[in-house]
């Protein structure tokens, strides 16, 4: 009856339904101090962001700039396939690239994202854990690819290693919050039984996070042809050297057909993908 009475008094002072006084009411209690106060830090956060990025949007607009981006683009136009074996074998070892980047990854993720889960493992495992990935997440491929170049020498094999060591942090992380979202019942029914620690993962976690795990994994392999076709840029192999020596020698119009082929391939990439996503998942 309390509850009722505000939305009564409410819809006799506004003349509205005593249901869409009830309504006003419940959402006029998610209107807090503390929400405020976060709205407030989140608008000068994105304001402090603007500035410091120094996003200026309105550049575009000027005429010169137009008139610069106007004369620029046509230079990639038409697009020269001279070398067309070259650029389609280059990307063939960058798909080549992130298939084995992807697949490593998704290997060492497995053990790691067990090893980062709040309902699997205590905190004095999980934090150092999430530690780890935290820090492979971190780091670039890019400087990773330097890293690697200087052990195992100019190539595609320094770009896989590279590829290997980011996305391993990053499915780690995805994995871990799968594993944290499974439904408790099975674990606990297969922990009834006496089963140790590794059969409660193999028949009660993995079980359920497959179909995510999977999903993960083909969009960061998706991700990893993209970011090997840069790996080539420091050396790391794949069609970035290619790009790389085309922007180099303002061949734009070389630089536009390899831009060509990349996006076939990428393309490629999400059909084949989605098919297996819907076939797995």
């Amino acid at each position: 009856m309390n509850q009722q009475k505000p939305a009564s008094n409410l819809s006799q002072n506004m003349n509205i339904s005593p249901a869409v006084a009830a309504m006003l009411e419940q959402e006029a209690k998610l209107v807090t101090n503390s929400r405020v106060l976060f709205l407030i830090a989140i608008v000068v956060i994105l304001f402090l962001s603007a500035v410091q990025s120094e996003l200026k949007f309105f550049l575009f607009l000027e005429p010169e700039r137009l008139e610069r981006i106007a004369n620029y683009i046509p230079q990639y136009f038409p697009p020269d396939f001279t070398n067309w074996k070259i650029y389609l074998v280059d990307t063939l070892i960058t798909i080549a690239m992130g298939i084995w980047g992807t697949l490593l990854a998704a290997i060492a993720a497995v053990p790691l994202s067990i090893m980062a889960s709040n309902n699997v493992f205590p905190a004095w495992v999980v934090q150092p854990t999430r530690r780890v990935l935290d820090a492979m997440r971190a780091i670039n491929e890019l400087v990773f690819a330097l890293i690697f170049i200087v052990a195992v020498g100019l190539g595609p094999f320094a770009g896989v290693l590279a590829l290997f060591l980011h996305t391993a942090g990053t499915l780690g992380k995805l994995f871990s919050e799968a594993v944290e979202a499974i439904e408790t019942g099975p674990v606990e029914g297969i922990r009834a039984t006496g089963a140790s620690k590794l059969q409660e993962v193999i028949y009660g976690i993995i079980p359920q996070v497959i179909p995510l795990w999977t999903s993960f994994t083909l969009y960061r392999f998706e991700s990893n042809v993209r970011s090997a076709s840069v790996l080539g840029i420091v050396g790391a192999g794949g069609i970035g050297v290619s790009l790389y020596q085309s922007f180099g020698s303002f061949e734009y119009q070389k630089v536009c057909a390899i831009l060509i082929i990349l996006i076939l391939a990428t393309s490629l990439i999400d059909l084949v993908s989605a098919r297996i996503r819907n076939w797995l998942v």
